[in-house]
């Protein structure tokens, strides 16, 4: 049974990481304080609108409204949330699919060079891939460019999974695998193609802008309305209820906006870096190749 530490939830709530949405709504959160005490003064002090006035229905428009929003943010964190652990699914199976290979060709072959080239082929293609999904440059110090002849220009992480079908299929013509070993591979390496091909899939089929956008407009509207109705409830204390409602509705936004793209570099975003050491360090383990 897990211990539970109660110091662990103010670790959470006092202190300010990065990846947390309230630094990113700090400037939001100011102009709606301000925003919210210049309205709450306007009726309560300069035009003194009375308890009566109609403006205090506008509640009954948050209250119907309520609801709706709440579905919405619902639905857009899930359909977030499940790009993002596709993504990882996809990297994790990445992380099988590597490990499956080198204990395959560890017992067929017996050639260190076959090791040695499974084993820059397979960390250049978790390294291409990230690279490839980040839009990065590719640093060709960091790639064994020049032995497996990659040309930064094309798709890599395409010409890898294509140098792998190279080695194996050099192989096997070279009676290093037999024709049952040969097939026993194949389903290995589609599934680096299946991986690459779904993780693209994900990257350049984002959330519709019109969605997005309209949650967005939602939940402004639905909050600069608000210090109109409860300033004749709560007066001046309606300030901090406003500023925590907008927190709690623009964060969950926010958070959608960020994982839906799992590949990206924020700090919610995979931690693609650690796995692709986990890979290195999996392969070094297994074939006691060195790059």
């Amino acid at each position: 049974m897990i211990a539970y530490n109660p110091k662990d939830w103010f670790t959470f709530i006092f202190r300010f990481h990065r990846a947390d949405t309230f630094r990113k709504l700090t400037p939001a959160l100011i102009a709606l304080a301000f925003y919210s005490a210049l309205i709450a003064y306007a009726e309560l002090e300069f035009w003194k609108l009375a308890e009566t006035s109609q403006v205090k229905n506008i509640s009954i428009m948050h209250n119907l409204l309520a609801v709706v929003i709440s579905l919405l943010l619902v639905f857009r964190t899930n359909t977030a949330y499940e790009r993002w652990w596709e993504g990882r699914k996809l990297w994790g199976e990445l992380v099988n699919t590597s490990r499956g290979l080198a204990q395959k060709f560890l017992a067929m072959s017996k050639k260190r060079i076959d090791h040695q080239r499974l084993h820059k082929i397979l960390i250049n293609f978790a390294m291409a891939l990230r690279d490839h999904l980040q839009e990065n440059e590719f640093e060709t110090a960091r790639y064994d460019s020049k032995t497996l002849q990659l040309d930064f220009s094309r798709h890599v992480p395409e010409q890898l999974s294509a140098k792998l079908m190279q080695l194996v299929t050099e192989m096997y013509r070279s009676k290093r695998l037999s024709g049952d070993q040969f097939i026993l591979l194949g389903p290995d390496m589609q599934s680096l193609v299946n991986i690459y091909g779904a993780c693209e899939r994900i990257k350049n089929s984002p959330i519709p802008y019109s969605y997005s956008a309209f949650i967005k407009k939602f939940i402004f509207f639905y909050t600069i309305t608000m210090p109109f109705s409860y300033a004749f409830t709560l007066g001046y204390f309606m300030i901090p209820v406003v500023l925590f409602i907008f927190y709690v509705l623009a964060s969950l936004e926010l958070i959608a906006e960020e994982i839906e793209d799992p590949f990206g570099k924020d700090p919610n975003d995979l931690p693609m870096a650690e796995i692709i050491m986990r890979i290195q360090s999996s392969l070094k383990n297994t074939l006691g190749a060195l790059r």
